[in-house]
């Protein structure tokens, strides 16, 4: 990571603690802990971090309790991390505000680059004026240009939205419900085959391949995550 962050551990582990507390102190950054749901939700309330890891097994309270009071008072960004892998209940919890979600066992490098991923600054809120540059594409969202390697692309409006939700949240997850609401509205967000027509248009004109892909990276049942470089 490039910035010292304070980040929030909330997991009833110690092992797994003391594993992510050394990971992150070497990359320079501000590690608190909690071991409960509410010593978690005291935690954001007295060290305000900037990201919170977020185990759902928790003694006290499960984490999608402590994910729910989060999002009443505070919009802090959270990684969910827990051993439990499936899909619905990813999707549930990323709909309910986590902005990420990480698989027990899980690899450091991995988490280090979802991390990274919710620790930078993004404009996606309000594009105007920003240009992005990932590898060898440019795209300028005020002009709502695409360039790759100094070549202009063809997208239609649709496909320029769909390209600038994934690449100004690159390396983050994008699900299908955030997608279809930020480039169809929020009628739309169960129109998932409107989705992946348009990531395939997408992927052949930015030269994306699904079965090897450089660009887009497609979390099944879930959504897309755009590679970070």
């Amino acid at each position: 990571m490039t910035a010292s962050a304070r980040i929030l551990i909330i997991d009833d582990e110690a092992p797994i603690r003391r594993f992510l507390r050394v990971a992150l102190e070497a990359g320079g950054h501000h590690v608190t802990e909690a071991a409960t749901g509410r010593a978690g939700i005291e935690a954001v309330a007295l060290t305000s971090p900037e990201v919170v890891i977020l185990d759902l097994g928790l003694p006290d309270m499960d984490g999608r309790a402590v994910l729910r009071d989060l999002r009443g008072w505070s919009q802090v960004p959270v990684l969910i991390l827990s051993v439990r892998a499936d899909e619905a209940e990813k999707v549930a919890l990323l709909d309910a505000g986590a902005q990420d979600y990480v698989t027990k066992p899980f690899g450091v490098r991995e988490l280090l680059a979802r991390l990274r991923g919710l620790l930078r600054d993004r404009t996606a809120g309000d594009p105007q004026g920003a240009i992005l540059r990932i590898a060898d594409l440019e795209i300028d969202a005020a002009a709502r240009t695409v360039t790759k390697a100094g070549e202009p692309l063809k997208l239609t409006r649709k496909e320029f939205d769909l390209l600038w939700v994934l690449t100004s949240n690159a390396g983050r997850l994008v699900t299908q419900g955030m997608a279809l609401e930020h480039v169809w509205g929020k009628a739309h967000t169960e129109d998932s085959q409107y989705l992946r027509v348009f990531v395939r248009q997408l992927r052949a004109k930015i030269g994306d391949d699904a079965g090897n892909p450089r660009y887009i990276f497609t979390e099944p049942g879930v959504g897309y995550r755009f590679a970070e470089s």
